[in-house]
């Protein structure tokens, strides 16, 4: 009888502590930030990459590089050497920016070079862009993989469209950790295309992504409402994207209503958070 007794005892502990346990778990608030925080690091360095690759491309040495601080300027500063081989089938145009870190006009601390393969330029209907790296860091977060460009034409507004694929990884600074990022896009050329001026062009960019986070959590990305990307400015200013990483619920992830600045917020089963981007 008193072994029934106990048995008894027992299995009421266990239950209220499970009980316990299931409630502490119930409270526990997700408010973990770090995949929308990778994701949009991986977002505007292979954007900042294209555009840096695209202003190379417009014209001589003095045309794009700068030394002025004014981030409005331009993205390259003096430090970057500009190659430009179009002889070779395909063309190739590589932008070095030497073997220590150089402090660019965007503020932001570049070393190694950006190459650029191509069939025609960036303008012209089926061109195609590949763009790979050598040793290249951007504020010692090291730059990996390739990124394709394809010019698909104007669409129906008369806007030149791009198809964009990405497959990278992002080797963060101070043992930070490692992201990895596989995108398919659309990018739409909604303004400045009738301009010689670089820093008036603006972008819409459409499409998804997948990846693991630095911390190695996996997660999927698909842009709700198209992301702004006007070349003056080194941050999205626009757009929405829903992201899902593995076992947790969906983040939003709102860039803004136009303003150019560092900032964005991630909601999270209803709660705001707000982070600042890289």
């Amino acid at each position: 009888m008193k072994t029934k007794k106990i048995i008894n005892y027992l299995f009421v502990v266990a239950a209220i502590g499970i009980t316990i346990s299931s409630c502490r778990k119930k409270e526990e608030k997700d408010n973990d930030t770090s995949a929308s925080s990778d994701n949009a690091l991986a977002e505007i360095t292979y954007n900042d990459v294209n555009n840096i690759a695209d202003e190379a491309s417009t014209g001589s040495l003095s045309s794009y590089l700068s030394t002025n601080d004014d981030a409005d300027k331009s993205v390259l500063s003096t430090c970057a050497t500009i190659t430009h081989d179009t002889v070779s089938v395909p063309h190739l145009l590589t932008i070095d920016f030497g073997p220590t870190n150089c402090l660019c006009s965007d503020g932001r601390n570049r070393r190694g070079a950006i190459n650029v393969s191509y069939t025609g330029r960036y303008r012209d209907s089926a061109s195609t862009h590949t763009i790979s790296f050598t040793n290249y860091f951007v504020n010692d977060n090291q730059i990996l993989g390739t990124k394709t460009v394809t010019n698909n034409g104007h669409n129906a507004a008369g806007h030149l469209v791009y198809s964009v694929q990405v497959n990278g990884q992002i080797v963060k600074a101070g043992g930070g950790g490692t992201i990895t990022w596989t995108s398919s896009r659309q990018r739409e050329w909604i303004a400045g295309e009738g301009t010689p001026t670089w820093l008036d062009d603006s972008y819409l960019i459409t499409g998804s992504a997948s990846g693991t986070s630095a911390t190695g959590n996996s997660f999927t990305a698909s842009i709700t409402s198209a992301l702004r990307k006007n070349i003056g400015c080194r941050y999205l200013v626009s757009g929405t994207l829903a992201l899902t990483p593995s076992g947790k619920a969906t983040r939003y992830i709102d860039f803004g209503s136009g303003a150019c600045d560092n900032q964005a917020t991630v909601t999270i089963n209803g709660n705001v958070y707000n982070i600042t981007l890289y």
